[in-house]
């Protein structure tokens, strides 16, 4: 279990004693709590991951304890168990932050499965920590700015295939930002400290790829008039990004596929075979299947390169990301371009929202570059926007139903301030949200303090 550590708060001897032989033996390093000042005592100076805590304590009740403990961490997966008759308590316990609740007696198999479940949401928060903290120090990180589900998942799974040498298929729209993910990949490796080469196939000639990949002897062509040393040669040891891999010819996917399979390289012009160590990541925005179909890509090249498939989904189908982006493209192209801009007006964020933006987040970053320039005021307009954005009057008139969803969120977070009684942290937790993202939601909606 990776020393995860519990804290169970229970006053009752013979349950304490059972919930914690339980769990020992499962892997859990466990410590115990007598009461409900004990476990908050306990919990604000030690390192725990997960707390189990009984409603029923003899100094106060599990939610009051629950409310404590959220105060000191309020990501902490907490368990309530309660007795039958106070099932209402551990609903209300669980509109408080719990994870989940148990009722008395405790069914083992249930409790090891709560576990589980609370473990693995841990470790994905864990794993999404150290990446962005790794993302922010050696790649950066900045340009990888998200807030939607979707792309937590992509950078969660980034994570885990870093972990490994299995060769990666990154898949997805031209302007989606397969060569950050690739990046991501090379820089949370053992091979970080080598070379990461990228080669975008689709931007050689066809006559010249080869040699590029695996390099020359002097004479091996007209024109070489020295040995050149490959790509795949050069980033032995470390990662070579191969893009658009879906243009690469026919007649070279068969060396490759022998270079995957024999972990070897032969220059143009030589019998030698070199061998090499590397991390093979592709990507393309091509349908592989399809190009397999209609006999262009061969099936066993596909087999070995798509070990792990990472598919980064178009911005039209992350919108949520969309202001994040934005926000973070003002700041950085207005600083490039010494002007004042202090942001964008809501007008001009609905028309971006409402554009499917075809090239995605190439595109985005164009469309704001271009409005920065143009900028006279401190804030980008509509009318900065090239005109293709702007909808016509009858698209116009479909857009009542994103001023309806965006009323009804603007509820949602005013309500949840409320509940809340203005703490941000508890009120983005509640919508499943981060704190980042309800700012610039409460700043977009001006709603400035819970009634």
């Amino acid at each position: 279990m990776n020393h995860i550590r519990i804290l169970i708060a229970e006053d009752e001897k013979n349950q304490r004693t059972l919930l914690k032989r339980i769990l020992t033996r499962e892997g859990y390093v466990v410590e115990d709590a007598v009461n409900g000042n004990d476990a908050v005592d306990k919990f604000s100076h030690g390192d725990f991951d997960m707390v189990l805590l009984d409603q029923r304590l003899p100094d106060t009740t599990g939610i009051e304890v629950l409310g404590r403990i959220r105060n000191i961490n309020p990501t902490i997966p907490v368990i309530l168990i309660t007795a039958f008759a106070n099932v209402r308590d551990a609903v209300t316990a669980m509109k408080q932050g719990a994870f989940h609740y148990l009722t008395k007696p405790v069914d083992t198999d249930e409790l090891l499965l709560f576990m589980k479940s609370a473990c693995a949401t841990l470790t994905l928060k864990r794993e999404n920590e150290e990446l962005r903290e790794t993302l922010k120090e050696k790649y950066s990180y900045s340009k990888i700015i998200y807030a939607s589900g979707t792309m937590e998942e992509v950078i969660s799974l980034t994570f885990r295939a870093a972990k490994s040498d299995a060769n990666v298929l990154i898949t997805g729209e031209s302007g989606t930002g397969k060569e950050l993910i690739a990046g991501a990949i090379h820089n949370l490796s053992s091979r970080k400290e080598k070379h990461f080469i990228t080669t975008h196939l689709a931007a050689l000639p066809e006559t010249l790829i080869e040699a590029e990949l695996f390099g020359h002897e002097k004479g091996a062509f007209t024109g070489a008039d020295r040995r050149r040393i490959g790509k795949f040669e050069f980033a032995s040891s470390g990662t070579i990004f191969l893009d658009e891999i879906g243009d690469l010819p026919q007649s070279v996917q068969v060396k490759l596929l022998r270079v995957i399979q024999d972990k070897k390289i032969v220059r143009l012009g030589s019998n030698e075979d070199i061998s090499i160590n590397i991390r093979l990541v592709c990507a393309t925005n091509k349908n592989i299947e399809e190009e397999i179909k209609k006999g262009k890509f061969r099936p066993d090249l596909f087999y070995r390169l798509n070990v792990i498939r990472i598919h980064l989904p178009p911005l039209r189908e992350r919108k949520e990301d969309i202001p994040l982006l934005v926000d973070h493209f003002v700041r950085t192209r207005a600083e490039k371009e010494n002007k004042k801009i202090r942001g964008i007006t809501d007008d001009a964020m609905k028309t971006l929202l409402k554009y499917p933006l075809p090239g995605n987040v190439r595109e985005l970053e164009n469309i704001i570059e271009r409005a920065i320039v143009l900028a006279r005021g401190e804030y980008i307009t509509k009318d900065e926007l090239p005109v293709s954005l702007i909808p016509s009057d009858k698209q116009a008139r479909s857009g009542k139903l994103n001023d309806t969803i965006a009323g009804v969120e603007k509820e949602m977070i005013v309500d949840a301030m409320n509940r809340t009684a203005g703490n941000q942290t508890k009120a983005a937790l509640e919508l499943g949200i981060s704190e980042r993202v309800l700012r610039y939601k409460m700043k977009k909606y001006n709603i400035t303090k819970h009634k």
